[in-house]
């Protein structure tokens, strides 16, 4: 049904925007993109949402050569995930002990596992980053690996000297977040289907359907906007 899509894709956009000020508010390292708002953030009168928001729009710009279109859900990604992550930031607290920033920092990256899986289980078009790694692997023929490694060092790189956090939570975010969107693919019954996209590269999969099943439905591995490391939006 097209409403409990709807309600899938914006409580997932919500809930990713409020797992990115968790990360934020933790202060022990951001996934690269987050690096890279974080930094341009502080070097402009902006706000770290607003930067979000800008940053998705100048990325979607990059679709028009690579011939990728937006779907509902691309705009809406740009426009929920900003004002969630902005006032999600005004309502959280940083805490003063450490034990409660690991715990929120790790809490920041399950919820965006989860945020992620109920976004890509509406199925109504991929966030602007992730839109513009498929397009660069259909237009050159290059690995998903190869892709997106390319823009997230960059995008860390320059998000680190502009002043973004670089930290344990950056290292955990990698690692974890591939296996915790798989995780809960399968728990929730939302069935990717895989696709080469090179032959030398990894298979990156597709929501064939964009109804979440019942808890505990099977499904085989797939990807969201966050491939093993953003699965940023």
């Amino acid at each position: 049904m097209l409403a409990r899509r709807l309600i899938a894709l914006f409580a997932g956009l919500w809930l990713y925007g409020f797992s990115m000020a968790m990360m934020i508010t933790a202060g022990l390292g951001l996934d690269p993109w987050d690096v890279f708002h974080q930094g341009v953030a502080g070097r402009t009168p902006l706000s770290f949402g607003a930067v979000t928001a800008l940053t998705g729009v100048l990325v979607l710009a990059l679709w028009v050569p690579i011939r990728q279109k937006p779907g509902f859900g691309t705009v809406a990604n740009v426009v929920v995930i900003a004002v969630s992550v902005d006032t999600s930031l005004a309502w959280l607290e940083p805490a003063d002990s450490l034990a409660v920033r690991i715990a929120v920092m790790l809490g920041g990256v399950v919820l965006n596992a989860l945020a992620t899986v109920l976004y890509i289980g509406a199925g109504m078009g991929p966030g602007p980053r992730d839109g513009l790694m498929t397009g660069l692997v259909a237009r050159t023929g290059l690995s998903v690996r190869v892709i997106r490694t390319s823009i997230e060092v960059t995008v860390l790189a320059t998000g680190w000297v502009l002043g973004g956090t670089v930290g344990v939570g950056t290292v955990v975010y990698a690692l974890g977040i591939g296996p915790l969107i798989q995780l809960m693919m399968r728990f929730g019954g939302i069935y990717p289907t895989a696709r080469k996209t090179s032959s030398a590269g990894p298979d990156t999969a597709t929501v064939e359907s964009p109804e979440i099943g019942p808890p505990g439905a099977g499904a085989p591995s797939g990807e969201a906007e966050s491939n093993s490391a953003s699965t940023v939006p």
